[in-house]
């Protein structure tokens, strides 16, 4: 397989119907690409984003602004969407993409963007029982939402806790199950994580760490949710407890995967001409000599327009630190950069009050940053991050110093 930049009788496609498709299709398009483009995504829907999902679109069903490639801009610039079919093999000998309806897609360039499914348990599926990862999802757990329930949520990571703060929104009552100690003290520590179970708490959210759940049945009319600590009454259930990078078709096409697609700083995959964005890459990061998969919307924002250019031909490295948000219970919680176990934790402000910035020191620079109301700081540490600054621990500790000061002396 082999690019060129502003060549007609070129095809590119993008296997998947997501942000990092949609952000590719863009980049081509705006970058002088003016080659055949088809989007392929298995689900009925076109491309939409999925933050809002587990946020204001689950609260009100508002579509608008949902959607990522209205038809009339696919039709302005010459982009095919097929939905609701499977790309099942990129079949690099013969130049091109294998789908599930019997059709075959002539390819120069792929992007493999197919995204993550939920993480399901066989023992948790049962009448009742809803997973939220597609719109679909969405509008049907929305339908069930209304005042009086009693709504167990199985995972308290940030899906879950935006799950509890729409619920509690529409007036149900919420248990959250948490298998850890502490909840999200995996991804952001036990002391940070346990300020954040204050919040759901503080909004009447029942929290039970070390809750590991069994299974779920119906009996007479209510869901029991059996753990290892007694059993628990709902009305519903939603799962939360990860997601799957949806890596078969590399597999399946002899491209190098585990735990996601694997590819080098540029967004390569194994295989000359194939890339990988989004959810599903297990991408090499310069930086920190790290391998990462990471599921969030800016990644694969950035990300996807990374390597839509490496595949006009350009050789760009994607290594910028990741950064996502949580709406919830009011509150804005925002987080940059990558963490490592052994980084030591700088508080600025008061965990105990409605707004304080968290940084994670590795040696004098700035690793990542974790904040609650306090978006200004989240602004300046991505540059922290990004340039990496050495900064005195006791700026950072203190409220008043002013962290732009440590950009403008670098």
């Amino acid at each position: 397989m082999t690019t060129a930049l502003g060549s007609r009788n070129r095809t590119f496609v993008l296997v998947g119907g997501g942000q990092a498709s949609s952000v590719a299709a863009r980049t081509l398009r705006r970058s002088g690409y003016d080659g055949k483009l088809v989007v392929v995504g298995d689900e009925v829907d076109r491309p939409y984003q999925r933050p809002p999902l587990s946020k204001e679109y689950l609260e009100s069903g508002d579509a608008s602004g949902l959607e990522l490639l209205p038809e009339a801009w696919t039709d302005q610039q010459s982009v095919e969407v097929r939905t609701g079919v499977r790309a099942l093999k990129v079949s690099a000998p013969d130049g091109g993409v294998i789908l599930d309806d019997g059709s075959f897609i002539d390819a120069d360039a792929v992007l493999l963007a197919t995204g993550a499914r939920a993480r399901r348990l066989p023992a948790l599926d049962a009448d009742g029982v809803f997973y939220l990862r597609t719109r679909a999802d969405a509008d049907a757990l929305r339908a069930e939402l209304r005042p009086g329930l009693h709504v167990v949520l199985v995972g308290g990571g940030f899906i879950g806790a935006e799950l509890a703060s729409v619920a509690r929104a529409q007036g149900a009552e919420v248990t959250l199950l948490e298998g850890a100690e502490v909840p999200l003290a995996q991804a952001i520590g036990r002391v940070l994580g346990e300020a954040c179970s204050r919040l759901q708490r503080a909004a009447g959210v029942d929290v039970r760490p070390n809750t590991m759940v069994q299974a779920v049945r119906r009996e007479a009319g209510q869901l029991l949710v059996t753990t290892n600590r007694g059993q628990v009454e709902a009305d519903l259930v939603v799962v939360g407890i990860g997601a799957v990078p949806n890596e078969e078709i590399a597999i399946d096409s002899g491209i190098a995967a585990g735990n996601g697609i694997r590819t080098d700083e540029f967004c390569r995959t194994s295989v000359e001409g194939v890339f990988a964005a989004g959810d599903v890459a297990s991408q090499f990061y310069p930086s920190t000599g790290n391998r990462l998969r990471v599921e969030h919307f800016d990644n694969a924002s950035r990300q996807a327009a990374v390597a839509a250019r490496n595949m006009l031909g350009e050789s760009t490295p994607y290594d910028e630190p990741h950064w996502f948000w949580s709406d919830q219970f009011g509150h804005n919680l925002q987080y940059v950069g990558h963490a490592a176990p052994t980084d030591r934790l700088v508080v600025r402000g008061d965990l105990e009050d409605d707004h304080w910035t968290a940084f994670f020191l590795d040696g004098d620079r700035v690793s990542a940053t974790f904040a609650l109301d306090s978006a200004d700081d989240i602004a300046v540490a991505r540059e922290l991050i990004r340039m990496r600054v050495a900064v005195p621990e006791k700026t950072l500790s203190d409220p008043e110093a002013d962290l732009f000061e440590a950009l403008e002396e670098w």
